[in-house]
């Protein structure tokens, strides 16, 4: 077993590595990748790529890498991709449901901006009110799957069950 690091501003990758007590040595044996190139990553000597960043989470059971990843080192996913903030269940539900209730609130109103088929000046705030809580329900919605996502890793939920049910029509 290598030497536990006491380097205080360590990265996602790296305390991910070292939550499930991996060493880089074993770690290398599990994801592929040369024990000095994930010291390389871990102390940000080089730029990581997709691929590793995918056999990391597989690896080290955190599919939030990932997101972390695409939507903070990816080019293209820091335009478009939202950072997922892991939550409880209950908290991600709560978010989910405060949210749905808003817009159910906002129906009426968004159908009146997109009767014409565009946003008039008078109904531009609204229309950003709008975007603004679909982005926080879509903001759950990606929650809930990174939250399921952790789950079937651990093994807390059946993931053959759960997809077969995801599949179902």
């Amino acid at each position: 077993m290598g030497r536990i690091s006491t380097k205080e501003n360590k990265t996602l990758y790296q305390l991910a590595r070292e939550k499930i007590g991996l060493s880089r040595e074993k770690a290398s044996e599990i994801t592929g990748i040369e024990p000095s190139k994930i010291e390389r990553i871990e102390n940000e000597k080089t730029q990581i790529n997709p691929y590793d960043v995918y056999d990391m989470a597989t690896a080290y059971k955190d599919p939030m890498l990932c997101n972390y990843y695409c939507a903070n080192e990816c080019p293209i996913g820091m335009k478009y991709v939202t950072e997922v903030k892991m939550e409880s269940l209950k908290e991600i539900t709560i978010e989910m449901l405060a949210s749905l209730n808003s817009l159910e609130k906002q129906e009426d109103r968004m159908l009146e901006i997109a009767r014409n088929g565009r946003v008039e000046e008078s109904e531009l705030e609204d229309f950003v009110f709008i975007q603004k809580e679909l982005e926080q329900l879509s903001a759950a919605v990606d929650s809930l799957r990174m939250w399921s996502e952790r789950m079937m890793a651990t093994g807390s939920i059946d993931e053959r069950r759960y997809k077969a049910l995801m599949e179902e029509k």
